[in-house]
């Protein structure tokens, strides 16, 4: 008979706080490598680092070690989410005055609680946002989702997104090669996980940088040994960037299906797709009507009754709809699935954090919407943990279930290799072997 959900998270927290070494027994382990399941299972943790994961019949002897009965559970990987934005939203107003300590560990608390425990805030930061990953990074084992940060990202004067509410002065707004080379200086003085371009021009409503600047930051960023990832819509730009070293694109392309040619670009140059963000294309046309999840408890339980309320009023005019994105959203369906046919490397991100765009959620809705795209759940579950981890340049310590690597994990009470659906079935989150509160 399985342990209840409270006797587990009383028995984790007890763990957590008396014991070096936890033992997590009779589960199944879906490890986040691709390989099969492993059905009862057992993981040793001390210190927060993974000492066992494999069948219960070959756990070795921990004496002294505080044993975690998890019967019929199932444990995955920490979401690792390669495109959010931390710390300048509240309910569904942006500003950057919103980007306050309450605030941003607030962010981290929720991502946490929907079993994100890595994500990358991609380009809208602040200073407080490098103060937390080194903070995070000298205690070694934060209790809270792990960090990484581009900082600020890069548009030309006056470009997209700067039009957008509480983006005017967020991203650098660059006009030459010698503001470039000086912005780049000092985001690689600060350590940025990766640097950030903007190319859009929003359906020709706003300006787009322009290619030969968007070339110059990628090749400053390479000389300070920075990977770059770039916001794309259009099919040409993606193409031309990859050709000039981009790194990653941080979107699927949305205006047409990609090609032969685009996917040999995208394998010589060795680019990641690394985050298609399907739930950005849904969030700008889903609340013309109010959407079904506005009743969904794993919704409402990290969202204030007045954002729900908001959002369910007929005529909403809080967050904007277009129905051009519901065109682009199927699109950008269609390219993830070729692409990850054709061997093209992929991780997993949302673009979660603006106004919408809810943290925690929309993770698991994304991986819904990759399954609609024709993804398996194991393609999805590595997406967002192996792959993603590996772009970060972190799969030593994250990303899948194996000896040595931190244990950032998620017990679920239902299969995900059955139904992707099935991730939303959290019943105790552990980052770096310590229980989420």
């Amino acid at each position: 008979m399985s342990a209840c959900p409270r006797l587990i998270s009383i028995l984790l927290t007890v763990a957590a706080a008396s014991a070096e070494t936890v033992v997590l027994r009779n589960f199944t382990l879906i490890d986040g490598t691709g390989k099969p399941p492993v059905p009862n299972a057992a993981m040793v943790v001390t210190d927060g680092r993974i000492r066992y994961a494999g069948p219960m019949a070959k756990l070795p002897a921990s004496p002294g070690a505080a044993m975690i009965p998890l019967n019929g559970k199932y444990v995955m990987p920490g979401i690792i989410n390669l495109h959010g934005h931390l710390g300048n939203v509240k309910g569904l107003v942006q500003d950057p005055k919103n980007y306050t300590p309450e605030n941003l560990d607030a962010n981290l608390k929720t991502y946490a609680s929907y079993g994100v425990t890595t994500v990358v805030s991609m380009g809208s930061d602040q200073d407080l946002v490098l103060q937390r990953r080194a903070e995070q990074r000298a205690s070694g084992r934060p209790k809270t989702t792990r960090i990484y940060t581009a900082y600020r990202g890069f548009t030309g004067m006056g470009g997209y997104p700067t039009s957008a509410p509480g983006m005017k002065g967020v991203p650098f707004e660059v006009t030459s090669r010698e503001e470039i080379g000086r912005d780049v200086r000092i985001l690689a003085d600060k350590k940025v996980d990766l640097v950030k371009i903007w190319v859009d021009d929003h359906f020709g409503k706003d300006r787009k940088i322009p290619f030969d600047l968007s070339a110059a930051i990628i090749e400053e960023a390479h000389k300070h040994g920075l990977k770059v990832g770039a916001h794309i819509f259009y099919y040409d730009d993606a193409k031309n960037l990859v050709e000039r070293g981009l790194n990653a694109l941080l979107h699927s392309v949305r205006d047409k299906d990609v090609d032969d040619a685009f996917i040999a670009t995208m394998k010589k140059r060795d680019a990641w797709m690394a985050a298609a963000t399907l739930t950005r294309e849904l969030s700008a046309f889903v609340y013309a009507k109010p959407p079904v999840w506005l009743n969904d408890s794993f919704f409402s339980r990290s969202v204030s009754p007045d954002v729900v309320k908001t959002l369910g009023a007929p005529g909403q005019k809080a967050v904007a709809s277009d129905p051009r994105f519901e065109t682009g959203l199927q699109v950008a369906k269609r390219n993830l699935k070729r692409l990850v046919d054709a061997g093209v490397k992929y991780g997993f991100g949302t673009d979660t954090g603006p106004p919408g765009r809810f943290p925690g959620y929309f993770e698991h809705v994304e991986m819904q919407m990759m399954a609609e795209a024709g993804l398996t759940p194991s393609q999805i579950i590595q997406a967002a943990s192996r792959n993603s981890a590996e772009f970060l340049g972190a799969g030593k310590d994250l990303g899948t279930l194996e000896v040595g690597k931190w244990a950032d994990l998620i017990v679920l009470g239902r299969n995900p290799l059955d139904d992707i659906r099935n991730t939303r079935s959290i019943e105790t989150v552990m980052i770096a072997g310590q229980k989420v509160n």
